[in-house]
C-alpha cells in the first residue's frame, strides 16, 4: 500500500485492525500502528510536526478498541466462564491461557488493563474476565481507554521516530512488486498453522497420559483413594466455587510441596480449567520428572466431571496462601 493510500485511509485501517484485534483476530495491528507513525511523519516532514496528526489515528484505536473490547465484556458478564474458556480456546499461546491472565486480575484488578496490551495474549483474557469478576462498566472503559490509548500512542511514536528507516523499507519492499504481499501472506499463514498445530499435537499427546472422569469417580470409590489437586486461581474458583469432594486445593507452581508431603509413591490426579488440561499436563510432567511413578491430568477438568453428573462439594472457606498446606472446608452440594 502506497504512502498516500494509507496517509489518507490511516484512520479507517487503524480502527478495523484494532476493532478487530480486540475481538481476537490475528491481524498484524502493533505494525500497522508504526506503520501508520512512520507515514504520518515522512508526509508532515517530522515527529515535531506530526504530533497533531496523530490524534485522529490515536482516537480511533481508542475508539476500536475499547468498541471491540466491551464486546467480551458483555460475554464475561452475562455468561461468565463460559467465555472465559472460549477465550482460552482462541488464544494461539498457552503463556495466554486464562490461567496466567487471571494471576495478574488477581493481584492487580482492573487496573491491569493499563498495561494488557503490551503482553502478547494478556489483553483478551483481562477483558472478558472485568466482566465476570463484575468490575464497574465506567471503571472498566476508564481503565481500558487509558490502556488502548497508551499501546497506540507507543505504537505511533516508535513509527514516527524511525519514519526514514521504515520509509527505505517501504521503497525496498515496493521495488519488488505484488510479490511481497504473497510472501507476507504465505509467512502469516505458515505461522498460524505451526501454532494450531502445535496445539492439535498437544492435544493428541495428552490422550495418551491422562484420566476420564469415569475412571476418576470409580477410583474415589476403591480403598486406594487417588490425590486429588484443584490447581484452578482463586478468582476461577470464586466463579466456580464447586470441587471434586476430597480436591486439594493448589497451584501447579508448588508440584515440590506435593512431593515434599506426600512421596512419589501415591497416584496423583490434577485438573484445571485451561482447554486441553495444558496447566494439569505440565504440572504431571513435572511431577514425573520429580519421580512421582502416576500423576494424571483429568480429562476435561471439573467441567466433565460436571457434566457426568458427579457429586462436587462446594467451597466455604479455603486458606489460598497456603494452598496444599491446609485444605479448604465444604459443604457438599
Amino acid at each position: 500500500m502506497s504512502h498516500e493510500l494509507i496517509e489518507r485511509y490511516a484512520g479507517l485501517v487503524v480502527f478495523l485492525n484494532v476493532f478487530g484485534a480486540s475481538l481476537g483476530l490475528p491481524l498484524p495491528v502493533t505494525p500497522t500502528l508504526v506503520t501508520v507513525g512512520a507515514t504520518l511523519a515522512v508526509a508532515t516532514g517530522g515527529l515535531s510536526a506530526v504530533l497533531a496528526h496523530f490524534a485522529a489515528p490515536l482516537g480511533v484505536a481508542v475508539l476500536g478498541g475499547v468498541a471491540g473490547d466491551l464486546v467480551w465484556y458483555a460475554g464475561g458478564k452475562r455468561y461468565g466462564e463460559r467465555t472465559l474458556h472460549a477465550v482460552c480456546k482462541l488464544s494461539l499461546s498457552r503463556e495466554s491461557c486464562v490461567k496466567n491472565t487471571e494471576r495478574f486480575f488477581g493481584r492487580w484488578g482492573v487496573r491491569v488493563l493499563v498495561v494488557a496490551r503490551f503482553v502478547p495474549g494478556l489483553s483478551l483474557v483481562a477483558v472478558p474476565l472485568c466482566g465476570a469478576m463484575a468490575i464497574k462498566l465506567r471503571s472498566f472503559i476508564l481503565h481500558d481507554c487509558l490502556g488502548v490509548a497508551l499501546w497506540s500512542a507507543a505504537g505511533l511514536a516508535v513509527g514516527g521516530l524511525f519514519a526514514s528507516q521504515i520509509d527505505l523499507i517501504f521503497q525496498h519492499l515496493s521495488s519488488l512488486g505484488g510479490r511481497t504481499v504473497g510472501v507476507a501472506g504465505i509467512a502469516l499463514a505458515v505461522y498460524l498453522l505451526y501454532r494450531y498445530g502445535r496445539r492439535i499435537a498437544l492435544a493428541k499427546g495428552l490422550e495418551k497420559a491422562r484420566i476420564t472422569v469415569d475412571e476418576l469417580h470409580a477410583l474415589l470409590a476403591s480403598q486406594v483413594r487417588p490425590l486429588v489437586f484443584d490447581i484452578r486461581s482463586p478468582e476461577r474458583r470464586a466463579l466456580d466455587p464447586f470441587v471434586i469432594p476430597g480436591a486439594e486445593l493448589t497451584d501447579e507452581r508448588q508440584w515440590h510441596e506435593i512431593v515434599r508431603r506426600h512421596g512419589t509413591n501415591r497416584t496423583l490426579v490434577i485438573y484445571c480449567s485451561c482447554p486441553n488440561e495444558v496447566s494439569a499436563a505440565w504440572m504431571a510432567r513435572r511431577l514425573h520428572l520429580a519421580g512421582v511413578k502416576l500423576a494424571l491430568p483429568l480429562a476435561g477438568g471439573i467441567g466433565a466431571w460436571r457434566l457426568a453428573g458427579f457429586e462436587l462439594d462446594r467451597l466455604r472457606a479455603t486458606n489460598e496462601a497456603t494452598p496444599v498446606a491446609q485444605q479448604g472446608s465444604f459443604v457438599t452440594q
